[in-house]
């Protein structure tokens, strides 16, 4: 009989110690929200993504010092798409179903941001995108903090034909294998058309995700330039490829003052591993460079290099900052704004709270996300390389720029909405 009574004593003490845990898991949950970093850290992009990871955990870290976002804690869950595209839609899944997140900031290509697009529509997910890209979308699900084609590829293009740009006459468009380039491209193509510039003054390449031999590619590039016309590349190079086509360049003695390369997707982060002396003078166009100063952007800089040192990341005495870090920085910033206007997590009571949201940037500029079409408005910049790695300004807009997600080049585009489709 005792041990009967002491048997039910100890049941119920169990059962009472259990609720009492689950109602602290329960309390802890409440006081926290979950924020999905979808990035990859292994394979070809994680020379340009991992940096991103990191920039997304310094913010969640600085926000969190700072009393959260509603007075809770964020709790960010890492996960590594590895430079696998189909692997970018298992992990968004699995962020959203089985981690339960309210929010993932992440992808860097077009093509791993087209393969987890059904799975955030499906689940009425929230994701922030924070590189350049090619436009041709616009999505209720997607807060697009990089550039549009006329915030950054456009204005490059309209610069290498100007006189200060060197009055170009013949293009050569040279990009990875995939939708963000041929998109550009076509759009490139078809603005160069507008401008008189025939067919047969565009060379048009493409190499796979990983390339490294552009020894071929080069010597084509030196041809097309020599049959007597200006001539300039347009790089949609994506990834650890910029490496080996910059050490070819500067191999094969071409300066920029022969044939001018400007970049899309190659800034601060990617040159790390590469000799620039030879490539000084060649040009990227970015919305943001570390070089601008001002002190927003100079607290930005310290505040990496500070995270970077204090969590012993590889090379951290050297680490840079760039345009998708700002990207990122200002699209977790804006998050939490309209969280706290929604006064809810809720994805479509926060995209609602999204519309108009500013912030002031490190690129010296309040920026603004559209209050219809999902994508920040934001300055434009191009930077000629500088012996150390970094950039000098050479232009800029005087101002933020609005996006264009349809390309007014693209016949057709003319008839779309500048908004997405909320169904």
């Amino acid at each position: 009989m005792q041990t009967r009574r002491n048997f039910l004593k100890m049941t119920a003490l169990s059962s009472l110690m259990a609720l009492s845990g689950l109602a602290s898991l329960s309390a802890m949950a409440a006081d926290t929200i979950k924020v999905g970093i979808l990035h990859s850290l292994s394979g070809t992009m994680a020379i340009s993504e991992t940096a991103l990871k990191e920039t997304a955990l310094m913010t969640i870290a600085d926000i969190n010092a700072h009393g959260g976002v509603m007075g809770k804690k964020l709790v960010p869950v890492v996960v590594d798409p590895a430079s696998n595209w189909p692997l970018f839609a298992e992990k968004a899944r699995q962020l959203i179903s089985k981690d339960k997140v309210d929010v993932v900031f992440g992808c860097w290509t077009s093509v791993s941001r087209k393969s987890v697009l059904p799975v955030f529509k499906e689940l009425n997910g929230l994701l922030f995108y924070p590189v350049q890209y090619e436009g041709e979308e616009l999505e209720k699900n997607v807060f697009y903090t990089g550039a549009a084609p006329n915030q950054q590829a456009i204005p490059a293009v309209e610069y290498l034909m100007s006189k200060d740009g060197g009055g170009a006459k013949r293009f050569v468009l040279l990009g990875t294998d995939y939708v963000y380039p041929r998109t550009t491209n076509k759009i490139l193509r078809a603005f160069l058309h507008s401008k008189g510039v025939s067919d047969a003054d565009i060379m048009e390449e493409y190499t796979p995700f990983g390339h490294s031999d552009y020894q071929t590619i080069i010597a084509k590039i030196k041809k097309f330039a020599s049959e007597g016309k200006k001539t300039a590349v347009v790089s949609t190079i994506n990834g650890d490829s910029n490496v080996p086509f910059y050490k070819e360049l500067g191999n094969a003695g071409i300066k920029a003052t022969d044939i001018p390369v400007v970049a899309f997707s190659v800034g601060e982060e990617e040159l790390r591993g590469v000799d620039t002396k030879p490539l000084v003078g060649q040009l990227a166009a970015w919305n943001y460079f570390e070089s601008i100063k001002n002190p927003t952007n100079t607290a930005f800089i310290k505040m990496y290099k500070d995270w970077a040192k204090k969590q012993k990341l590889p090379n951290a005495d050297t680490v840079v900052t760039n345009d998708p870090m700002e990207a990122t920085y200002i699209g977790i910033h804006m998050w939490k704004q309209a969280v706290e206007k929604a006064k809810s997590t809720d994805t479509d009571k926060v995209i609602a709270a999204m519309a108009g949201q500013t912030f002031k940037a490190p690129d010296g500029f309040t920026v603004e996300m559209d209050p219809k079409n999902h994508h920040l408005h934001k300055p434009v910049f191009i930077g000629e390389i500088r012996p150390d790695g970094q950039f000098n300004v050479v232009w800029k807009t005087k101002g933020p720029i609005k996006a264009q997600p349809w390309s007014p080049y693209i016949p057709g585009n003319d008839k779309k909405k500048d908004e997405p489709d909320t169904k």
